[in-house]
């Protein structure tokens, strides 16, 4: 039945899954209701509203406008499946902004394939992961995805490697000058942020354990899948979906070497994560086998996000 709803993408998937975003998103909100007494906060939880939409829309456009997945929902329903995952998520600004940005870089490296406009899309990646440390300082580590971009399409002009260190100045100016404007340090800024800590015991309860532990075995079973049938697939689609595995690992390791860690740090998982369950469903194609991951996802998301509400 569900891979039967999603197996064409219609503006009823969009409207089934932006309506669901909206029901648990204030689900979880309702726990807390203080912010409706205050403009600040209640704008704050419309602009992450906005940032979370916009992210369905922007891994949308991501699998469809690079072949990474044909004419179908799943890959918004498994995004939003992964989010319920961590609910806790839907009140941390920095992670959601930081992501949104992270996506911003990854639309532009999946498409660098096409060799189009390669320094603008190198450049403008570099910025946005940049534009992503300042609100979460090791997503830095995302322009190792870009390195690997330049190795995969365009490693021959040397000017392509001195891209992202333009970008870098670009952004350390912008930074400087509203750094100045807003009274901040920088130095204290970065040497906060710049600190690793391979800690993991940061759960406040056994749920918040429980959903990282399903998680992760989730995430395994993909990306195994990945990796043993991409030698299989379309030859034109190899260098993107090595891509998306690269930008797997890298947001694990973001997730471990962070410091106030919390499971919302996987949401930088959760775009590689849908594009290889997505490409898993097309791939498989039994039905009764799409209708047990599907249907297990669903109940492991479920019970992951009312446990920890």
């Amino acid at each position: 039945m569900i891979t039967s709803v999603f197996k064409k993408s219609t503006p009823l998937n969009y409207s089934l899954v932006v309506i669901l975003i909206l029901v648990f998103f204030f689900m979880f909100q309702i726990k807390d209701p203080s912010w409706v007494t205050s403009y600040f906060l209640a704008f704050q939880k419309v602009s992450l509203l906005c940032f979370i939409l916009a992210s369905f829309f922007m891994i949308n456009f991501i699998v469809k406008k690079n072949g990474l997945s044909k004419d179908n929902g799943y890959a918004i329903f498994f995004y939003l499946l992964f989010l319920l995952f961590f609910p806790t998520l839907f009140n941390n600004p920095n992670v959601i902004y930081a992501n949104f940005f992270i996506l911003l870089a990854v639309r532009r490296l999946i498409s660098l394939q096409s060799l189009k406009a390669s320094k603008e899309k190198i450049f403008d990646a570099s910025f946005w992961i940049f534009v992503a440390s300042l609100f979460q300082f090791w997503s830095v580590l995302f322009l190792v995805l870009v390195f690997i971009s330049i190795v995969f399409h365009v490693s021959r002009d040397y000017r392509n490697w001195v891209l992202p260190f333009i970008a870098l100045l670009a952004v350390a100016i912008l930074f400087y000058m509203t750094s100045l404007i807003l009274n901040i340090d920088a130095v204290a800024f970065f040497q906060e942020r710049a600190v690793v800590d391979f800690r993991i015991d940061y759960f406040k309860n056994n749920y918040e354990n429980g959903a990282l532990s399903i998680y992760t075995a989730v995430a395994l079973f993909f990306v195994t899948s990945m990796l043993m049938t991409l030698s299989n697939r379309p030859q034109i689609v190899h260098s993107s979906y090595k891509k998306v595995v690269a930008y797997f690992f890298i947001a694990a390791l973001v997730y471990i070497i962070s410091p106030n860690k919390s499971n919302d740090l996987l949401l930088f998982s959760i775009a590689p994560l849908t594009i290889m369950a997505t490409s898993h469903v097309e791939y498989m194609q039994q039905k009764l086998n799409n209708e047990i991951v599907y249907y297990v996802l669903i109940v492991c998301s479920l019970f992951t996000f009312f446990s920890q509400l």
